[in-house]
């Protein structure tokens, strides 16, 4: 093996190298016409040499500043033939490996940022916008928010963005929809938004939106009007509704509604986090009023939100039902969540026998031969067996005769003792 290293070459040295080379002289005896033909034809062939040749042009010959402004433009438009040419494979394929997708990205990103010190020409943001367009209305490249990121950054003032929302209306898509719905509302064309708006009232966001333009335009009475029957009729989606109507009501001072308000929001999907957050808000007094119907819910709910609320209220019986509850039903604990062996960890000590067979279903099956990375998450929850046995049942003889069967009948399959020795102390010992 040679382990020479090869020795830097002095600058002066490379370029008399470079001199010498033949297409250094070609070059010094081509005519001018000759040249521009061949950077015309190379440009032709590779957007990027296009692109180079212009932003190293613009730069260093004396031009007007607005052949300047169009050689600029023009650039910025072969950076994005540049991406075009990778998107066209995304498109047609659905999506590609990730390195290809986190290029395609990248670029787009590098475009977005050309675009925001660049001002286009109507002809090169049109050509570019057309291309853009076609991309968002297909939707199968996966680069929808980067692609409308690229559409924006083309707006330079309020009659561009009219002009891309106009497009957005005639794809026609919800997502389209609501981006034609944000320009509008953004460049104050509120008859347009209105218009626009009362095509789709269907969700709480939907009523939200409508009702924050109206509070927004001071016309507080439509807001609220149109908040109150979102909540009557709106099919979901209902948290920033909920919350516009409890805020309302705390500016107000109405302290009943705003807990009525906040306790919808905070129960409707029961967390230790929530419960937390709406105990808080909450006076001693009020709460002794909600704490009632925070229960009612707890009994309802068997999962492991409603488990960790258990175990925080120090309710450990209920909370170890609830525990027996989830794990029979597989779904919940199978691949062991981080939530629920946090809870199972919590109850340790109080109901050992049941949390040391919640650690052996999670082992699984400990005679079958798996990949590597199953070995592993194996390992992990004989671990946790161990520490039942020994840390807090005090019973290390159990947890040699649960042990040794185990790697006695593992004891031809190398990668599982490795990974098994690598976590569990005292595994290699085992006899």
């Amino acid at each position: 093996m040679n382990n020479k290293v090869k020795k830097k070459v002095p600058m002066k040295k490379l370029q008399d190298k470079i001199n010498k080379q033949p297409l250094v002289a070609l070059l010094n005896s081509a005519e001018k016409e000759d040249l521009a033909k061949l950077i015309l034809e190379l440009a032709a062939s590779d957007n990027s040499i296009k692109r180079r040749c212009l932003n190293a042009l613009k730069n260093r010959v004396d031009i007007d500043n607005d052949l300047k402004r169009t050689a600029e433009s023009s650039a910025a438009l072969s950076l994005w033939y540049e991406v075009e040419f990778e998107l066209s494979e995304l498109d047609e394929y659905g999506g590609g490996d990730y390195g290809q997708e986190q290029e395609v990205g990248d670029k787009l990103c590098d475009l977005c940022d050309l675009l925001g010190n660049t001002i286009l020409t109507k002809d090169d943001s049109e050509e570019l916008l057309e291309d853009i367009l076609r991309y968002i209305k297909s939707g199968n490249a996966g680069m929808d928010d980067l692609l409308y990121d690229v559409a924006y950054a083309t707006c330079k003032n309020d009659n561009d963005l009219r002009y891309l929302a106009k497009h957005f209306e005639v794809l026609n898509g919800d997502w389209a929809m609501e981006h034609a719905r944000r320009v509008y509302k953004r460049i104050g064309d509120s008859e347009k938004y209105l218009q626009l708006r009362a095509l789709k009232m269907r969700y709480g966001n939907d009523y939200y939106d409508l009702a924050t333009f109206y509070w927004e335009n001071d016309e507080k009475d439509k807001a609220m009007d149109t908040a109150k029957k979102g909540m009557n009729v709106a099919e979901g989606r209902m948290d920033d509704l909920r919350m516009f109507l409890a805020e309302r009501a705390k500016e107000s001072g109405d302290r009943g509604t705003y807990l009525d308000y906040l306790f919808s929001q905070k129960t409707e999907c029961l967390t230790l986090s929530s419960y937390k957050d709406f105990k808080k808000a909450c006076s001693a007094k009020e709460w002794k009023i909600y704490e009632p119907q925070v229960v009612e819910k707890l009994e309802k709910n068997d999962d492991v939100g409603t488990l960790k609320i258990l175990i925080y209220r120090k309710e450990f019986e209920k909370a170890i039902q609830c525990f027996r509850k989830i794990c029979s039903d597989k779904s919940y604990y199978y691949f062991g969540s981080s939530d629920i062996l946090s809870a199972a960890s919590d109850l340790e000590d109080k109901y050992p026998k049941d949390i040391l067979n919640f650690y052996k279903l999670l082992a699984g099956n400990l005679n079958v031969s798996v990949p590597r990375k199953e070995y592993k998450d194996k390992a992990m929850a004989v671990k946790r067996v161990q520490h039942l046995f020994v840390d807090v049942m005090k019973t290390p003889e159990d947890w040699r005769n649960y042990a040794l069967p185990i790697k006695m009948q593992n004891i031809k399959r190398p990668a599982f003792q490795e990974e098994f020795a690598r976590v569990i102390s005292g595994w290699r010992e085992l006899q």
